[in-house]
C-alpha cells in the first residue's frame, strides 16, 4: 500500500467516537487496536528508538491530536500518530512539511512517552510532578498530619500514577519499599522486577499512608503487617488490588498484587498448556474422585491454572465448592470460601464444613498442614474430586513433601491421581523475536536434536530494542507425573523423589526443563528464559 493511499485510508477513520469509547470503556485494549490498523495500512508499529528530529508541530498540537514526527528525509517525514488517526493533523504535517508521509502506527501512552520525550527533556508525567514538590519530610509520629498530606492532589497523584504506570506496564505487582535516603517502586512485569520513577523520600510516609487509607488498614498501626484489598477503576478496567504492609526498618514496605478481572483467561490454550498434557489432565479431572496436585512456588500461576479447571467443572450438574486465602477471582456458580484465620475459620475448619454441603468437587488454596491434608484424602475416600496445591520444585517432590508431614503412603496410594508441576517464562513477542541458528555447543548441551526434526535447529532470543525487551506475557511449562501401579508400590514403599521420577521418567514423563526446551525451539521464548527459570535441570 503506498504512502498516499494509507493517509487516505486513514482518512476514513477521522473522528470515529465508537472507536474512542471503545478505548476508553476498555471494551478494546489500545495495543489491539493499534496492531489491527497497522495490519490494515500496511504500516509498521512504534518500536522503541530515539526521535531524529526536532519537533514539526507545537506540543499543543502534538498532544491534542497525537501526533509526533519521528525523523525526516528531503522527501519523506516520518511520524507516529496515536490511534484512532486524526487524518487533519497528518494532513497538516505533510502540507507545512510540503513532504510526503510515512505513517507509524503508535498507542496513546507510547505517544505521550514520545511526546515527554520531545517536548519535556524526557520528563514522564511524574516525573514533571516530582520536581514541583518539596522534599520536606514529614513525622510519621503525627498522624494526623499524614493524613492531611495523603489527602492532599500531589500524593493523590502521585499514587494514582503509581497505579497507572502498572496497568501500562501489565504489572502483577507494586513494590513500594523505603529505605534510609530513597522510596524505591519496582514494578514485577512478566515476572521480573523494573525499577520505576520514585516520589522524594520525605513523601515517602504520606504515600505509603495513601495507601493504607485505600485499602481500609490502620495507618497508626505500623509496628504489625496488615493486609487488605483496592477496588478501582483504571481505563475502564475493574482492578483488584490485594495489599501487604510489612514493618522494616525505616518504614513499612507495601507490596500490592493487581488481580485483572478483564484480562485474565481461563483457558489451557492460552496459558500455554496444550496437546498430550492437556488431554491427560482432561481426563484426570473427569474422575469423580481422587486428588488433583498443582505445584511451583509462589507467582508460577497455580491458582490461575486450578481456576481454568473449576471454569471447565463448572456445570449445573456439579456443585463446586472452594476454600481459599485469598479468594483471588470470582467465579459464577462455584461456592467460593475467604479462610479468616483471627475467628478460627481456617482450612481444616471449613473442610470440615465443606463435606456436609453435599459437594461434587472441592478446591483447597493450599495443602499447608497435616489436619488439611488428611480431611482433603477423606473427602477424597467418600467420592469427592480433590483439587490443591503445594509449594514443591517438582511434582516427584511434592509426594515426598505429603510423606514427611505425616500422611500415610497407603492414604496417599489410594487417592493421589496426578501432579501437575508448573513455572511461568517469558514469551517472545512474535514480531521482533530473532531466529537464529543454534551452535553445535548448544545443541550437544542441552540434546536439542532429541526435541525437533528441523535441520537446522533454529533457536529464537529477544529484540532488546524493542518494547518490554522483546518480551510479552507469559507462557506455562509443565511436568505432569500421573499416578499408576508401579508408582503406587513405591509411593507405599515411601521411596525417594528421585527414584519416584526415575520411574515416571521411564515411562514418558516430560520435565520442566524439557517441556521448556520444546518452547524454546518453537519460538515461544528463549533458551535463556527456560535456563533461568528451571536452572537447566
Amino acid at each position: 500500500m503506498s504512502r498516499a493511499t494509507r493517509l487516505g485510508v486513514a482518512q476514513g477513520f477521522d473522528g470515529d467516537e465508537t472507536l474512542r469509547t471503545l478505548l476508553r470503556l476498555g471494551a478494546v485494549k489500545d495495543q489491539q487496536m493499534a496492531m489491527a490498523y497497522a495490519q490494515l495500512l500496511g504500516a509498521p508499529r512504534l518500536a522503541a528508538h530515539p526521535v531524529e528530529t526536532p519537533p514539526v508541530a507545537t506540543e499543543r498540537f502534538a498532544r491534542h491530536y497525537g501526533v509526533v514526527t519521528l525523523s525526516e528525509s528531503a522527501s519523506h517525514m516520518r511520524v507516529a500518530a496515536a490511534v484512532p488517526l486524526s487524518a487533519y493533523a497528518l494532513a497538516a504535517l505533510a502540507y507545512q512539511a510540503h513532504k510526503a508521509l510515512e505513517l507509524v502506527i503508535a498507542t496513546d501512552d507510547e505517544i505521550t512517552a514520545l511526546i515527554e520525550q520531545v517536548y519535556g527533556a524526557g520528563r514522564s508525567a511524574m516525573g514533571a510532578l516530582i520536581q514541583t514538590l518539596d522534599d520536606d519530610a514529614v513525622a510519621e509520629g503525627d498522624i494526623e498530619q499524614l493524613k492531611d498530606m495523603a489527602s492532599e492532589a500531589p500524593v493523590i497523584r502521585l499514587v494514582n500514577l503509581m497505579l497507572q504506570h502498572a496497568v501500562d506496564r501489565r504489572a502483577s505487582d507494586i513494590h513500594v519499599e523505603p529505605f534510609e535516603t530513597q522510596l524505591k517502586v519496582r514494578y514485577r512485569v512478566d515476572g521480573v522486577l523494573v525499577e520505576g520513577e520514585a516520589p522524594p523520600t520525605g513523601y515517602a510516609a504520606a504515600v505509603i499512608s495513601r495507601l493504607k487509607i485505600m485499602a481500609r488498614l490502620d495507618i497508626a498501626e505500623r509496628r504489625l503487617p496488615q493486609d487488605g484489598r483496592i477496588m478501582l477503576r483504571i481505563q475502564g478496567r475493574e482492578l483488584d488490588l490485594r495489599v501487604s504492609t510489612v514493618p522494616t526498618s525505616f518504614g513499612e514496605s507495601v507490596v500490592m498484587r493487581l488481580l485483572d478481572r478483564q484480562t485474565v483467561s481461563f483457558d489451557f490454550a492460552s496459558l500455554g498448556i496444550d496437546g498430550a498434557t492437556l488431554r491427560t489432565i482432561e481426563q484426570l479431572l473427569a474422575r469423580p474422585h481422587g486428588i488433583f496436585l498443582v505445584t511451583g512456588p509462589t507467582g508460577s500461576g497455580k491458582t490461575t491454572t486450578l481456576y481454568t479447571a473449576l471454569s471447565g467443572l463448572n456445570t449445573a450438574e456439579r456443585k463446586i465448592i472452594t476454600v481459599e486465602d485469598p479468594v483471588e477471582y470470582q467465579l459464577s456458580g462455584i461456592n467460593q470460601i475467604q479462610v479468616k484465620p483471627a475467628i478460627g475459620l481456617g482450612f481444616a475448619t471449613a473442610l470440615r464444613s465443606i463435606v456436609r454441603q453435599d459437594p461434587d468437587v472441592i478446591m483447597i488454596g493450599e495443602m499447608r498442614d497435616l489436619e488439611t491434608c488428611r480431611i482433603a484424602i477423606q473427602s477424597s475416600l467418600t467420592g469427592h474430586l480433590v483439587l490443591s496445591t503445594l509449594h514443591t520444585n517438582s511434582a516427584a517432590a511434592s509426594i515426598t513433601r505429603l510423606l514427611d508431614m505425616g500422611v500415610e503412603g497407603y492414604l496417599l496410594a489410594s487417592t493421589l491421581q496426578g501432579i501437575l508441576a508448573q513455572r511461568l517464562v517469558r514469551k517472545l513477542d512474535p514480531a521482533t523475536r530473532i531466529a537464529f541458528e543454534a551452535p553445535a555447543e548448544l545443541i550437544a548441551r542441552h540434546q536439542l536434536a532429541r526435541f525437533t526434526a528441523q535441520r537446522p535447529i533454529m533457536l529464537y532470543r529477544p529484540d532488546e530494542q524493542a518494547p518490554g525487551g522483546g518480551y510479552h506475557g507469559r507462557s506455562a511449562i509443565t511436568e505432569l507425573l500421573v499416578m499408576d501401579e508401579d508408582l503406587r508400590a513405591l509411593l507405599m514403599r515411601q521411596t525417594d523423589a528421585a527414584t519416584i521420577e526415575s520411574s515416571a521418567r521411564s515411562k514418558g514423563l516430560v520435565t520442566l526443563y524439557e517441556d521448556g526446551l520444546r518452547q524454546a525451539l518453537a519460538g515461544i521464548t528463549s533458551l535463556e528464559e527456560v535456563l533461568r527459570v528451571t536452572g537447566g535441570d
